[in-house]
């Protein structure tokens, strides 16, 4: 089904789920870094969780403002992906590959999120957009030209 309608409003959309991503990953950011809000799992945690914390709360805020949004974007679905193998499928000795016993939800759908957003640009309401840096706000790499 055709929602032709709709289809003026996927660059604006695309922004709308660019900053949200962006969000979503500067809150954990500030919580491994900064701990607020106090959370017991991110009460002691190893240097690399530091590291980990570090990209989310750089390159989420990038990716909310929309600044360097395809790069800051495939650094963090790599991220994403390692912080899955190595924290939640791996992280008791035996793998344990289900989602859903592994708690790795968040960051399989943050990885892709990611990559899509890495492909498809900032959209039309970035800093990218207003730089001239994304030539078609809405199109990404396999639009017709």
């Amino acid at each position: 089904m055709d929602f032709p309608y709709l289809t003026r409003f996927q660059p604006v959309l695309l922004s709308l789920f660019r900053f949200i991503t962006g969000l979503l990953l500067f809150q954990y950011g500030v919580a491994k870094l900064f701990k607020f809000p106090v959370l017991p799992y991110f009460a002691n945690i190893p240097p690399l969780i530091y590291a980990a914390g570090a990209l989310e709360l750089v390159l989420g805020a990038l990716l909310m403002i929309g600044l360097f949004t395809r790069l800051s974007a495939f650094i963090l679905s790599g991220e994403m992906a390692f912080a899955y193998f190595m924290g939640h499928m791996l992280k008791g000795g035996t793998p344990v590959f289900l989602p859903l016993l592994n708690g790795g939800t968040a960051a399989i759908l943050f990885c892709f999120a990611c990559l899509y957003i890495s492909a498809a640009g900032g959209g039309s309401v970035s800093v990218d957009a207003a730089m001239g840096k994304e030539r078609d706000a809405g199109g990404g790499a396999f639009a017709r030209r």
